[in-house]
């Protein structure tokens, strides 16, 4: 009329030898007998337990709640222009990558691209960035198939050095992803500025996100938090 318990190797309790008047007070012990003894068990139920995450932050291009897959891709020299990227990248919560370190699948597999550049060939009529951009616009981007995807472009530069090419390798980005087929979003207001002229304007606009982080460092990432906003009630998120 009494319990078993067979073990530690072998926890379960033989329920059937209680006589079927047991009492309030065995009932309770046999509880506490089950738990303990599952206590003592090897922990081989670990192997049942789920896995870490395999999301990380890189990753939240193609986990995130949004209804497009989204990417920042940018290139450098001072970092300027990786900065702003990382604001965006912050705001929007998607992964940023060097255009010099992407693939082309990278690239198809998103719904919405944001580019950025900075200008150091003032008033040149192609490659003026002075980075990777250069060869990937010419080299790279005419031999896969971007048509109809959303593009949004930033760029950085110099207000006061640069008072008549400011960000002119925006405006590089823009009419090189349109003639690639993409839908172009994201123009901003050139209020607030202080340059003379830009290839980076059309009809009056800029042609997405202008930064200066030699002179307006201060009011970039507030910018930057802004047009990811716009972004998302434009749908290019």
């Amino acid at each position: 009329g009494s319990a078993t318990v067979a073990g530690a190797d072998n926890p379960s309790i033989l329920v059937s030898q209680f006589p079927s008047h047991i009492n309030q007070n065995q009932n309770i012990m046999k509880l506490l007998l089950t738990i303990a003894t599952a206590c003592l068990t090897k922990p081989t139920t670990l192997a049942f337990a789920p896995s870490a995450s395999k999301y990380s932050y890189n990753d939240r291009s193609t986990t995130s709640l949004y209804a497009n897959k989204v990417g920042v891709y940018f290139s450098t020299t001072t970092g300027n222009c990786e900065t702003i990227a990382g604001y965006i990248s912050q705001a929007g919560g998607v992964e940023m990558n060097d255009i010099g370190d992407a693939s082309d699948s990278d690239l198809l597999g998103l719904d919405s691209i944001i580019v950025g550049a900075p200008t150091w060939h003032t008033d040149a009529d192609m490659e003026r960035s002075g980075t990777e951009w250069d060869s990937w616009l010419y080299n790279t981007l005419p031999n896969i198939d971007l048509s109809g995807k959303n593009v949004a472009v930033f760029g950085v530069g110099d207000q006061q050095s640069y008072n008549d090419y400011y960000c002119d390798a925006a405006g590089e980005l823009y009419d090189v992803f349109e003639k690639a087929g993409c839908k172009m979003m994201g123009f901003t207001s050139t209020d607030g500025y202080d340059h003379s002229s830009s290839k980076a304007e059309r009809d009056g606009k800029f042609v997405g996100l202008l930064c200066d982080e030699d002179n307006q460092s201060e009011l970039s990432e507030g910018r930057a938090n802004d047009w990811v906003a716009q972004l998302k009630e434009e749908g290019f998120f």
